[in-house]
């Protein structure tokens, strides 16, 4: 920053600058008819003041690693983040804001990850993005306290996030808030643009609880700045904040949405609307600015932003050779921090994954899952998660790696502990009862990098977790979803607690892969495919419930399971005129009715299908490998909802399927109520191979679940 300038001249300076802002938002908006101007005209002062006197970048190279992050949670306010970013110096230039909201421009209407240099996160859905910010905190410091060494702060950077009114009514930004005062992560910084005004009101008809006394509540610091255009204020706020590393900072400032604005300032008009032609003369006359040419950048105010581009080189080049001083002093630990910020996986981690031998009586799948998991932590060290409260049921603790937590808190009670590292250091991430924010922290954790994160919740809350999932998926972010109890045969806790649509739901997002092993070593593959996989969100969905862990010498190998699908069984002797296909706990039933209607004289071929996302990746050969086009008799086996087999089964398949609620019994009671046994299989696979369905109607599916058990 130019330090050289008088007062008068330096202030004038900032205010131009500060307009560069607001008019490039408006003019944008205008142009495309469509956007939100009236938060980036208030948080100009603010926003600009972080990016231009505070945060740590480098407009030249985006992804170095020990950036501040900066997250805008009011995504809906994009056009001032664009703004920011073209001004100071990245890859975004000055004719992508003149698109914005255009077909394949740089500047979508909401910030998305990928998309536009300089945006970390996928904003938009209110509060999401506070939670990312919850989880790019705990990422930072967990890091920190793995590598840095005296003399050696290589994991040093802050995490600001801009809210709104909006965000911090959503739910799961009061969970993360909540968690991340508990915590103590002091490097996390929320600016409030508290402007008062919501999309369609103003905060007086349904938001006036008193927000610092909330958040003091939770362990943050609370500052206030009364007037969101008083620098010299938000400055020292900036600075008290960052100073304080024993508490999240919450900068409560008082700004005026639309500010200049003669006749929309303090308006809900200005919030999801632009602001009219009329309305931006107006504005422009009002505050001084040039009514052309839109789109104005004055030169002085260009150069004041693009300071940021040497400064940020500086930084990062006295980084670099930080580094060059670690890795001499330190070369394993410099050798593993390279590893983990390049999102690679150490060398021989795949000898890691345990083999299962088969046994009749097996284990639960959730269990095989802890086994493998708790393996794979010994060798890759980025990984780092936990449950929603839900260990012991879960069974998602990392044994001996650590429980995250404030080095300086000391609890009362210990229960829950799991062991090890008590610090930032550990491994073990205790969301309480939390699954909204757990979404929303594990994808804010993912995108920061350097970490591997895993959350894990019973299947059917996986509802609470829907949007973040969705975000991760549409980030392309490497999250691991653990989902255990996952169908009806969970049993007593009943329908509330038995997911039935839960599976159809999340195969329904895109670049969601699901995964659900039929036994141990399946579940081994699952783990695999979930660390291999790229790019993509995994659900790996496990049972509650023991299932046999099958005999490999007679079947095919788990391994099929990279491929999402494959022949678990192969007719013996004779093409198949029946082919049972399955998934989960399903599968040992689909073979145990493949022994009997063989017995019978039909020759049956078994297919394991866990992840329906990964078979349909495979070439059609593969594919019609498994599902033979001429084999038309298919009946699929899911203790879940019908929707979506009938792509794997044809015409003239069936479903065997739980298209209704559960009911609260011991588990193999529930199942055998509703048809899940092997002489209901085996009545509708013969009706099947007979061309006609014996429950009275064309071979489409067995509806066996409904709002009571069936008789």
């Amino acid at each position: 920053m130019n330090t050289d300038l008088d007062p008068a001249r330096a202030a004038n300076l900032d205010q131009l600058c500060i307009n560069t802002l607001r008019f490039l938002a408006v003019d944008a908006i205008q142009e495309a008819n469509s956007g939100h101007p009236g938060m980036p005209m208030g948080a100009a002062p603010m926003a600009y003041l972080l990016w231009t006197r505070f945060l740590r970048h480098n407009p030249a190279s985006p992804q170095w690693f020990d950036r501040d992050r900066f997250v805008l949670s009011a995504g809906h306010g994009s056009m001032l983040l664009y703004s920011l970013l073209h001004l100071t110096g990245y890859d975004l230039p000055l004719s992508e804001l003149k698109r914005f909201r255009q077909w394949g421009s740089l500047t979508p209407g909401h910030p998305e990850r990928g998309v536009t240099p300089g945006v970390e996160l996928t904003t938009g859905p209110l509060g999401q993005g506070f939670g990312n910010a919850v989880g790019m905190a705990i990422a930072e410091s967990h890091l920190a306290a793995r590598y840095n060494r005296p003399g050696f702060e290589l994991v040093d950077h802050f995490t600001y996030v801009l809210a709104g009114d909006g965000d911090l009514m959503e739910g799961v930004a009061a969970e993360a808030a909540s968690l991340a005062g508990h915590l103590r992560l002091g490097k996390l910084i929320c600016l409030y643009d508290d402007n008062r005004i919501t999309l369609a009101a103003s905060t007086d008809l349904s938001f006036t609880e008193d927000r610092g006394a909330r958040f003091r509540a939770c362990g943050w610091q609370v500052l206030e700045v009364p007037d969101g255009n008083d620098l010299e204020a938000l400055g020292r706020a900036l600075e008290e904040a960052r100073g304080d590393k024993e508490r999240p900072s919450l900068v409560m400032v008082r700004t005026r949405i639309g500010f200049g604005s003669p006749q929309k300032q303090d308006s809900f008009e200005a919030h999801g609307a632009p602001l009219g032609v009329e309305e931006v003369r107006r504005t422009k006359d009002a505050l001084g600015w040039p009514q052309e040419p839109r789109f104005h950048v004055p030169p002085e105010a260009l150069a004041r932003f693009r300071e940021a581009v040497e400064a940020g080189a500086a930084k990062e080049r006295a980084w670099e050779s930080l580094m060059a001083g670690y890795a001499r002093e330190y070369p394993a630990e410099s050798a593993e921090l390279k590893l983990v910020l390049a999102g690679e996986l150490p060398q021989g981690w795949q000898e890691a994954l345990p083999v299962f031998p088969a046994d009749a009586k097996g284990m639960a799948t959730r269990a095989a899952s802890a086994k493998v998991l708790n393996s794979l932590a010994q060798r890759v060290p980025q990984l780092i998660g936990g449950s929603a409260d839900l260990n012991p049921s879960t069974l998602t603790a990392l044994a001996g790696r650590g429980d995250f937590q404030s080095e300086d808190f000391e609890p009362g009670d210990r229960q829950g502990v799991v062991g090890g590292t008590w610090g930032r250091a550990g491994a073990n991430l205790h969301f309480g009862v939390r699954e909204h924010a757990m979404g929303a922290i594990l994808n804010g954790m993912a995108a920061h990098g350097g970490t591997l994160p895993f959350g894990a919740t019973f299947l059917t809350f996986s509802d609470y977790l829907r949007p973040a999932l969705r975000l991760a998926a549409l980030s392309r972010l490497k999250v691991i979803h653990i989902f255990t109890h996952d169908s009806i045969a969970l049993g007593e806790d009943g329908p509330t607690h038995q997911p039935v649509e839960q599976l159809a739901s999340l195969r329904a997002i895109p670049n969601l892969v699901l995964l659900r092993p039929g036994d141990a070593n399946e579940c081994a593959a699952a783990w695999r495919a979930a660390l291999q996989i790229e790019g993509r969100p995994v659900a790996l969905v496990l049972s509650r419930q023991a299932v046999p862990t099958l005999d490999r010498e007679a079947l095919g190998e788990a391994a099929g399971v990279l491929r999402g699908g494959y022949v678990l069984a192969e007719a013996r002797g004779v093409a198949p005129r029946l082919i049972l296909i399955a998934t989960g706990s399903e599968l040992s039933l689909a073979l145990a009715a493949r022994t009997a209607l063989e017995e019978g004289g039909i020759p049956v071929r078994v297919v394991s299908l866990p992840s329906w996302e990964l078979f349909d990746e495979q070439p059609e050969e593969y594919r019609d490998l498994v599902l033979p086009p001429q084999v038309t008799a298919r009946l699929a086996i899911e203790a879940g909802s019908s929707q979506g087999w009938h792509r794997y089964v044809g015409s003239g398949g069936g479903v065997l399927s739980v298209d209704g609620f559960g009911a609260s019994a011991p588990g193999d009671v529930v199942l055998k109520e509703y048809g899940f046994t092997v002489d209901r299989v085996c009545d509708l696979a013969l009706g099947l191979v007979q061309g006609a369905a014996p429950w009275g109607g064309a071979p489409q599916q067995e509806r066996s679940g409904r709002s009571s058990p069936p008789s």
